[in-house]
């Protein structure tokens, strides 16, 4: 087998290993649980897990998705989170090499699907999550000193804005999460990025959220910590070949 490939599925299962932790953050950050002393446990009968139940994704395929203990049905979330996580770990490397910055992005990758799904369920992105993209913000600008204004410029470029509208509506157009996951990721990516993140965010917001509207015939609250993470994402991996692209049409 090629090095290469090799390689490249190293990095795939030690994202999935990372996947499978980040499901043990989006079960307990809602409920305030310890993510890291807290033995791994069957959410139905309370059975504390071994280490061969835990494998990632290969322990649910392996018990078919059911707990080996109380024979119930297992989320299908859990192969699911580990699975993306180590596609996009591969693909981040991929675009970007190895080196500290793809290790950034795969940590911010990480983060915002962990806020993604909590966004989605209920409404409310995590502060301790925000602060971790802050953290990883405030390291990407450091290592990028040279465009040091760029990024102290993006964490109040989108940011300023959504705080505006927070305190004019009272919240009622834009949660104060959505507000602090911008300026943390403002400081990431830079004030181009950033807005660039918000406005990719926001089409697809409205096209997947009236989608599925209308598939539903039903109302949904629009939680758009999941969008506003796709714009990121999009952002982070091709938004500077994205807008290069658009500014040669001119």
């Amino acid at each position: 087998m090629p090095a290469d490939i090799i390689f490249y599925i190293i990095i795939f299962l030690f994202g999935i290993v990372i996947g499978s932790f980040l499901n043990v953050c989006i079960y307990r950050l809602p409920n305030r649980e310890d993510i890291v002393k807290t033995r791994s446990h069957c959410m139905t009968c309370g059975h504390t897990l071994k280490w061969y139940d835990m494998f990632p994704l290969f322990s649910y395929l392996f018990l078919r998705g059911r707990c080996r203990y109380c024979k119930a049905k297992l989320s299908a979330q859990y192969p699911l989170i580990e699975a993306l996580n180590g596609i996009l770990y591969v693909a981040i490397v991929l675009l970007h090499g190895v080196n500290a910055d793809s290790l950034l992005l795969c940590l911010l990758a990480s983060a915002l699907l962990v806020l993604s799904v909590i966004d989605f369920r209920t409404y409310e992105i995590p502060l301790g999550i925000n602060l971790f993209i802050l953290a990883l913000g405030a390291v990407r600008t450091a290592l990028d000193y040279r465009s040091i204004a760029d990024h102290l410029i993006g964490l109040f470029a989108v940011s300023v804005v959504l705080a505006v509208l927070y305190y004019a509506t009272k919240g009622r157009a834009i949660g104060g999460g959505d507000v602090k996951l911008m300026a943390a990721c403002g400081l990431f990516l830079g004030w181009k990025l950033v807005i660039f993140a918000f406005l990719a965010g926001c089409v697809l917001g409205a096209v997947i959220h009236v989608l599925r509207m209308k598939l539903s015939g039903q109302d949904h609250v629009l939680a758009m910590g999941p969008y506003l993470s796709a714009g990121v994402f999009i952002a982070a991996l091709w938004g500077e070949r994205l807008i290069n692209w658009y500014l040669a049409q001119f």
